[in-house]
């Protein structure tokens, strides 16, 4: 089963010939189950279009997409228009049931992250998926740990029996490097959320190179700051029925630009990650 991950850059950018390299990338790649973060969405009253439907709709996939926030769009053109950057996950398979959950912000009430998940009928049975985004500041580590024990109270509630079910496959941005407390908090390096949950990190354990997903070689980074860093991953809950849910192989994709039109377009700021998980 083939899962991938990525940050679409909401529509900031050259967003008409983004939207096309980002379908011919995930076309190519064949995934069987995508999270998405970052996707563009518009609501006027009571009518909601988003670019991760119009992905389901392009690639014959199903998908959830998350509620909001919405914010009133700023470009007069567009009066009475609003818009949100969401969470979405696309799946080759039914789903069969799905929803969202709010994660902490910097204070003691809600965030606006998101927690988007979804219960798909693959052929293996019912396989829970989960897709995130969490704080970018750079010293929001704090929050992030918040958001991770969230997550991790929702996958407990997800992956049913550990011993004979489908473990739960996690995929987002996390903004956060691999040694940062958030990402040693839910791999187990550090005590974790609950006794008997942790999660592996894919690219490392079948990953090869550095893994950089915010990279230096993009040209939306220019100006960016810390470029080369690992912030975009895929995680399978432990313990799990072995081999069920065992990564076999991780790699990039969206790093290079695609030709649309005749001009070379970056797809988005963030490379996509892939992988191959065993079945059974």
């Amino acid at each position: 089963m083939r899962v991938m991950t990525w940050n679409l850059w909401y529509e900031f950018g050259p967003f008409e010939r983004r939207r096309e390299a980002i379908r011919r990338v995930i076309a190519r790649e064949n995934p069987d189950i995508v999270c998405l973060q970052e996707v563009f969405g518009v609501r006027n009253g009571t009518e909601v279009r988003t670019f991760a439907h119009d992905l389901a709709r392009d690639l014959g996939m199903h998908c959830f997409v998350s509620d909001g926030p919405w914010f009133p769009r700023r470009s007069s053109a567009n009066e009475g228009e609003e818009t949100a950057m969401g969470n979405a996950i696309l799946s080759r398979w039914p789903i069969e049931s799905h929803g969202q959950v709010t994660l902490p912000g910097k204070d003691s009430d809600a965030g606006y992250r998101k927690a988007v998940f979804a219960r798909v009928t693959t052929p293996w049975g019912a396989w829970p998926f989960v897709c995130t985004h969490l704080n970018h500041r750079f010293d929001e580590s704090a929050v992030r740990v918040r958001q991770v024990d969230a997550l991790a109270d929702l996958i407990r509630d997800l992956r049913g029996n550990s011993e004979s079910d489908p473990p739960v496959i996690l995929g987002g941005d996390f903004n956060a490097v691999p040694d940062s407390d958030e990402i040693r908090r839910l791999t187990g390096r550090t005590e974790p959320r609950h006794t008997n949950l942790v999660l592996s990190d894919v690219w490392e354990q079948c990953g090869e190179g550095d893994g950089l997903t915010w990279r230096a070689d993009n040209e939306y980074q220019a100006d960016a700051n810390w470029p080369n860093r690992r912030l975009d991953y895929l995680f399978v809950s432990w313990p799990r029925p072995k081999p069920m849910g065992h990564p076999r192989r991780a790699w990039l994709t969206g790093v290079e630009s695609e030709n649309i039109d005749g001009r070379r377009v970056q797809p988005s700021d963030h490379a996509a990650v892939v992988a191959d998980f065993r079945t059974g």
